[in-house]
């Protein structure tokens, strides 16, 4: 990978460490609404990532391989490191998997009105949800795809459009290479 590839991916992890800080705070303020623990694995599925944040999860597990993992394809809906519950890739996961649970902020598909999502485990009793005790979701999700457009012009082992995404269960494919 060549150096301004590198790049892109340091800012995506930079931009990681911001939404971990945040949704461990948003965490936090929410505890006792959250149902959301060790062993919740409710929202894991098979996501789709932007291939910059694919590559650095790819960089990272090839450090630090994951110990046990399922051998699912990549249109599998099930994710491939969900084991008994437990993610197996916990401090590389995506960042999708980072806020869930959390009141996630966003503006609807006209543009015309924010909705509000959340698992519908937690905040069964709470709904004084606002700009300070939500994660501002269209926010992030602008910053990782300006970053990814600028990681796809620069990495040359594959072509990717601004709006590809790749499956998280191809990384078992990936690290066996």
């Amino acid at each position: 990978m060549n150096e301004k590839a590198i790049q892109e991916i340091n800012k995506y992890l930079q931009l990681r460490t911001e939404i971990s800080e945040l949704s461990d705070k948003l965490g936090a303020l929410h505890k006792n609404e959250m149902a959301c623990k060790k062993g919740c694995s409710s929202c894991c599925m098979n996501f789709q990532v932007l291939p910059v944040e694919y590559f650095s999860i790819l960089k990272e597990l090839k450090k630090n391989p994951p110990q046990q993992f399922n051998e699912l394809d990549a249109e599998h809906d099930d994710c491939c490191f969900l084991i008994k519950d437990m993610c197996q890739v916990y401090g590389a996961r995506p960042i999708i998997c980072r806020t869930h649970g959390l009141p996630l902020l966003f503006m609807n598909e006209g543009g015309d009105a924010w909705e509000l999502s959340a698992c519908p485990l937690n905040f069964t009793e709470f709904d004084d949800f606002h700009t300070e005790n939500t994660f501002p979701q269209d926010t992030y999700n602008s910053k990782l795809f300006l970053i990814n457009k600028e990681f796809i012009k620069h990495y040359n082992e594959e072509q990717f459009g601004e709006f590809d995404l790749i499956s998280i269960n191809r990384l078992v494919q990936d690290l066996k290479k």
